[in-house]
């Protein structure tokens, strides 16, 4: 009897940090930003998602560490998270584009910028949004408050024309990128009011605050699970997040859009 060849047991990362953001902005502003992630670490899992919702000059949020129901495919991504009364569908309307922000030997740090712009129909409870938005998956192996970073400006911009992504990462380790129209590119600079690229230039106005404080304040209340199990010091994490408007230039070219942006110092 020919003896069963043995598999090499492939060990699996200590840690994983699978987290998602998509989000929606109607014509008249209106904006529904859509967290969800999965936490391996130690034997554990732990789920969360949580919700964002600007209708005017209101903004709501909640959050669950209950499962949510999540379906990636080629052209479009399904979400759900039913304790909450939320459902959208995001449509691609761009080519995703992957990129490795972060890599040692203990781990790395995948953006997966799958859609940079999409059609999008969300409800949020009794509230209906059509619109354009953005998806992102972001994987880390290795946990955040490890991570060589002090600072990360990151933002996107979506209108009927262009599509412009960003992540400004600044620390120990320094590195940027912008994924315009489909097109990864190194920018110039980037602030809160302008990104500057080779060829094109976003302007940024009209700032609407939609959340800002410590992780611990902001994002985390609904995980309390959360609390026991991650160090104090991610809790302190900062973060600033604006819907903003947004004007790109380019070779003689204007497009208006809406922007999310945000600046999160790391003091871990």
């Amino acid at each position: 009897m020919p003896s069963k060849t043995m598999k090499p047991a492939v060990a699996e990362p200590p840690f994983t940090l699978v987290k998602w953001y998509m989000d929606c902005v109607t014509e008249t502003g209106e904006t529904a930003i859509l967290y969800c992630a999965d936490l391996r670490w130690r034997g554990i899992h732990a789920s969360y998602s949580s919700v964002l919702l600007a209708d005017g000059h209101t903004i709501t949020t909640q959050s669950s560490m209950k499962r949510h129901r999540l379906l990636p495919h080629d052209d479009h991504i399904v979400v759900e998270f039913p304790q909450m009364n939320v459902s959208g569908t995001w449509k691609a309307t761009a080519a995703p584009v992957q990129h490795t922000m972060y890599e040692e030997s203990r781990g790395s740090v995948l953006w997966n910028c799958l859609q940079p712009g999409s059609f999008v129909h969300v409800t949020v409870g009794d509230c209906e949004l059509n619109g354009l938005g953005y998806a992102e998956c972001l994987t880390l192996t290795l946990p955040p408050w490890q991570l060589p970073l002090r600072r990360l400006r990151w933002g996107r911009f979506v209108s009927a024309q262009d599509t412009l992504a960003w992540i400004d990462w600044t620390g120990p380790y320094s590195t940027s990128i912008a994924v315009h129209n489909g097109r990864t590119c190194e920018p110039h600079s980037i602030s809160d009011a302008e990104i500057s690229l080779e060829d094109a230039t976003l302007h940024i106005d009209e700032l609407f605050p939609l959340r800002s404080g410590r992780l611990g304040s902001t994002i985390l209340p609904g995980a309390p699970k959360l609390r026991s199990l991650l160090p104090h010091s991610l809790f302190d994490i900062d973060e600033k997040k604006w819907r903003s408007r947004g004007t790109l230039d380019k070779q003689g070219h204007q497009s208006r859009g809406w922007v999310i942006h945000e600046v999160v110092d790391w003091n871990c």
